[in-house]
């Protein structure tokens, strides 16, 4: 076995392999880790939440919280800016079964930014020493925190932000090889997360960007270093990504996975989106997860348009299962820009 395919500890907690599935807001929700969890992540992550909703106990948040048990390793990502509040919000994620807690620093959104959380963390770093700190002295299970590697290119501060995170008692860090002026645009910067497993002495370092298949991973763990990977878009209608990564770590042939199969896996997404969701918010969400999976059909565009129109579930459930596919298309999803917040 590839020792990038091998179990890796945070503290007490042993993890089955190294390839991990992001907290995608907008995304990751229940029926997207159902699908994930089939194909065994070492870790995935729900969706963030706010410390202070979470605190207060707004049903909404804790509906974002709900899993399975085969959804384990699971982590919980917390996004706020008050250390008052971070080691109840820790206590509460950890109390509802997680099995890691995570500290969001690297949300780009407006939005977030505006009241300093997210990668508005960024600008003040010994903040983030001390929300990590109320958080692990709260908590028995491993605390992690995510960050990007700046603000802006002017003020890169992985290094920094690695050692504060020691000190503070974090098992491992996320470095999203982007700035936060960057968004989602252009390549990630790899470098980013080199430097930080070269500052790291007792911290796993995780690389997040651009990680989309196995080639990619493979070169992200020679070039950092990292201890493992954060899959992010590449996780969006493939839950089989962590299965694809770890054969060509180990050298074995890929899985050929047809459109059928793909279509197959898309009514299997629609069927759990069913079951937890109510029918409009269904079809809602049939119109970006379908062309997930099907975007390397022919007849992806057709299939956008019809779907998008579709307010009666009975006709989403007709498109999923006799639209014609047309044929496997090859695409580049190199810079491609991410919808979701990670």
């Amino acid at each position: 076995m590839s020792i990038h395919a091998s179990p890796i500890k945070f503290g007490n907690l042993k993890l089955p392999n190294r390839i991990f599935y992001a907290p995608l807001a907008g995304c990751s929700d229940f029926p997207f880790r159902k699908m994930s969890a089939h194909y065994g992540p070492g870790l995935m992550y729900c969706e963030m939440v706010k410390m202070d909703a979470l605190v207060r106990h707004d049903p909404h948040t804790y509906h974002i919280l709900d899993y399975s048990a085969d959804m384990h390793p699971i982590g919980g990502q917390l996004c706020g800016s008050k250390p008052a509040l971070a080691g109840q919000a820790a206590k509460i994620i950890e109390d509802l079964g997680f099995d890691v807690v995570d500290l969001n620093c690297g949300c780009p959104v407006d939005k977030i930014t505006k009241d300093g959380s997210g990668s508005g963390l960024l600008k003040t770093p010994e903040l983030i020493g001390e929300i990590l700190s109320n958080m692990v002295a709260a908590v028995k299970i491993p605390v992690t925190v995510k960050i990007r590697a700046g603000w802006d290119e002017q003020h890169i501060q992985v290094a920094e932000i690695v050692k504060i995170a020691e000190e503070a008692g974090a098992q491992a860090i996320c470095v999203h090889g982007r700035t936060r002026q960057q968004g989602y645009r252009g390549p990630a910067n790899w470098d980013h997360i080199k430097v930080a497993k070269e500052a790291a002495t007792t911290i796993q370092v995780i690389g997040n960007g651009d990680v989309l298949d196995g080639p990619s991973a493979e070169k992200m763990f020679k070039e950092t270093g990292c201890d493992a990977v954060l899959v992010a878009r590449g996780t969006m209608g493939q839950p089989w990504a962590v299965q694809d990564i770890l054969r060509h770590l180990d050298n074995l042939p890929p899985l050929e996975r047809t459109l059928e199969d793909c279509r197959q896996a898309l009514y299997e997404h629609f069927l759990w989106t069913h079951h937890y969701h109510g029918d409009h918010r269904v079809c809602v969400d049939m119109r970006r997860v379908g062309c997930w999976y099907l975007k390397k059909s022919s007849g992806t565009r057709q299939f956008r348009e019809l779907i998008s129109r579709a307010t009666e579930m009975s006709v989403i459930k007709d498109l999923i299962l006799n639209f014609p596919l047309g044929d496997l298309i090859e695409i580049d999803d190199t810079g491609q820009e991410a919808d979701c917040c990670v």
